[in-house]
């Protein structure tokens, strides 16, 4: 990731950690969460990363229903709230896993790669294939549905961030590059001018 983007990033996501850390999980998310649940028959103990956790909401479901979860996030601020919840947590980017190679059954990431530059994702998701397991399963749900890349001026944020988004076709032609699609359904968003694209994916 380039380095502007990047720090911009964690700046903002630093100074609205607080903010994000009293949000309660929306019940559209809870669906994605358990959706990506049903395809694990036993769960316990199994290694689970959830790539830009944030604070930790998502981590903290699924170490509830059984996961043994790694929670990362380039934000020093995030990983305090997420380490606030009792989660093992650790400040890492997607561009440099420091993780054992095969290491993890299951990834989460939902609405934390589509600030990767598209020039980039190949490296990303490579990272990625390197530390999940052969069969694992890897969530990615992303906002999307048109084609943009930039900093999106209108973000309440501050500094604003910088998004990529994705026609629905395009990303899923990049995805079957690297992953086996076993589910991908384009849910409309209601009252927002994006669709989110939600994949469940499998290593070969």
């Amino acid at each position: 990731m380039d380095v502007e983007i990047k720090n911009t990033l964690i700046g903002s996501y630093n100074a609205n950690a607080e903010l994000r850390d009293k949000f309660e999980i929306e019940s559209w998310k809870l669906n994605e969460l358990n959706r990506f649940i049903s395809y694990f028959s036993n769960i316990v103990g199994l290694k689970l990363l959830d790539i830009g956790a944030g604070s930790g909401q998502h981590s903290q479901y699924l170490k509830s229903n059984g996961f043994d979860v790694l929670s990362i996030d380039m934000s020093p601020e995030m990983i305090k709230s997420c380490l606030n919840r009792g989660l093992m947590a650790q400040v890492m980017d997607v561009y440099s896993l420091k993780l054992e190679e095969a290491s993890f059954d299951a990834i989460w990431s939902m609405n934390a790669l589509l600030h990767v530059p598209k020039r980039r994702l190949d490296i990303v998701f490579n990272n990625i294939k390197t530390v999940l397991k052969p069969g694992g399963f890897f969530y990615l749900g992303l906002y999307g549905g048109y084609d943009s890349e930039g900093i999106w001026e209108e973000d309440p944020y501050k500094p604003n961030r910088f998004f990529s988004f994705y026609k629905n076709e395009d990303i899923e032609v990049k995805v079957k590059e690297y992953f086996d699609v076993m589910n991908f359904e384009v849910v409309p968003m209601v009252g927002m001018n994006t669709d989110f694209q939600s994949f469940v994916l499998r290593k070969r």
